[in-house]
């Protein structure tokens, strides 16, 4: 990379001392699982979304599992899902013993094609997860109003999508069950964690006991009454709850979310100027207003690998989100064709994304991306 002094990653978490100075409050209590900062982080959360219920967990991936099993998924149901994400949504769907129904996409946004979907259900379909791909959201006005005809459940994946909205709503503040993803690259961070967001209350109670154990009262709870040792265990659960240290990045990262949004939505537009100008880039459909990005993905009509070595060559790292579940090797014996997911996978291009890149970065990229063409 001897033209440019370092390594430009795709993504990266903006953290600092005001996280650490956080997590040091939390050691001070000694308190370090789920306590009152994971609390807080549920209180924030539900404000800034406008939700009912926020429920922490440890991953966006045990979100998806809490979730479906929450909600009865079990053993022979079927749970639509687009075949072009990542492995964990559709792991935590092979979890519950239930079968992914791999679905396509639309090929100018990647979301989950809403026509696909009224192809895919069956007698046994239990649930539809939609994915809002680089956090452009899918059309959920669509998919809701064929899930409720149909009495199925919609669980959002939106681990994509933190502050991202629908039509002037924020994603999770509608609709029936919404997971976010709090890992190291998403739009906030808590190291690691997610969230499971819904307004049915009935549901919220299942959900709170299934995330520790099958516990009614968590530790915290216990601690702050009489018979403190007491507990009662009600239902089959896991150990998902997030942690107070988790919590406590979440919390500082909060209050930062509206400015990473805008420097990532800055960077977008440069990108989409610039790229749109080169016959051999093509650019997703995006809405600017509704969207806080996750990642910037084109499509490389010739040469896509060619392009991703040239780049890492010049210090600028690139990637593939993703390669389509039903042809992995694990899921093959499904043999479903999906026409669009297979055509641009081998396209899809990722860029460098994230809040701190400054312009010289930007520039750099883009310069880099126009050298090769």
């Amino acid at each position: 990379m001897a033209t440019y002094e370092k390594l430009i990653p795709i993504s990266r978490p903006a953290i600092g001392r005001e996280e650490l100075d956080e997590i040091g409050k939390v050691f001070n209590t000694h308190w370090l699982g789920m306590g009152a900062w994971v609390m807080k982080f549920e209180e924030q959360v539900k404000k800034f979304i406008g939700a009912n219920y926020v429920i922490a967990v440890n991953t966006g991936t045990t979100a998806v599992h809490l979730a479906l099993d929450s909600i009865g998924v079990k053993q022979g149901d079927e749970v639509i899902v687009p075949s072009l994400t990542f492995v964990g949504s559709v792991q935590a769907i092979m979890v519950t013993g239930a079968n992914p129904v791999f679905c396509d996409v639309q090929e100018d946004t990647l979301n989950i094609d809403v026509n696909d979907i009224r192809k895919k259900i069956t007698s046994k379909t239990k649930a539809i997860i939609p994915v809002h791909y680089g956090g452009l959201s899918c059309d959920m006005d669509r998919i809701l109003e064929i899930a409720q005809a149909k009495k199925i459940r919609v669980v959002e994946d939106a681990a994509h999508a933190f502050g991202s909205s629908y039509k002037g709503k924020k994603i999770g503040s509608f609709g029936d069950i919404t997971c976010f993803s709090f890992d190291p690259i998403k739009n906030i961070t808590c190291g690691e964690g997610g969230a499971v967001i819904t307004n049915d209350a009935k549901l919220t109670q299942t959900l709170i006991k299934k995330r520790i154990l099958g516990i009614d009262k968590d530790t915290w709870s216990r601690y702050k009454h009489k018979r403190d040792w007491f507990y009662n265990v009600t239902t089959l659960g896991y150990r998902y709850h997030m942690s107070n240290i988790n919590a406590a990045i979440g919390l500082v990262q909060l209050k930062k979310i509206n400015n990473f949004i805008k420097r990532k939505k800055q960077i977008v537009r440069i990108y989409d100027n610039e790229f749109q100008k080169i016959d051999k880039i093509k650019i997703l459909s995006r809405d600017y207003e509704n969207t806080a990005p996750f990642s910037y993905v084109v499509k490389i009509c010739k040469d896509r690998d060619r392009l991703m070595k040239f780049l890492k060559n010049k210090g600028i790292d690139s990637g593939v989100n993703y390669i389509p579940n039903h042809l992995q090797p694990f899921f093959k014996s499904q043999k479903v064709s999906l026409p669009i997911t297979e055509k641009v996978w081998h396209q899809i291009l990722s860029l460098p994304l994230y809040s701190e890149m400054s312009n010289d970065d930007v520039n750099y990229v883009v310069r880099s991306v126009k050298e090769f063409f």
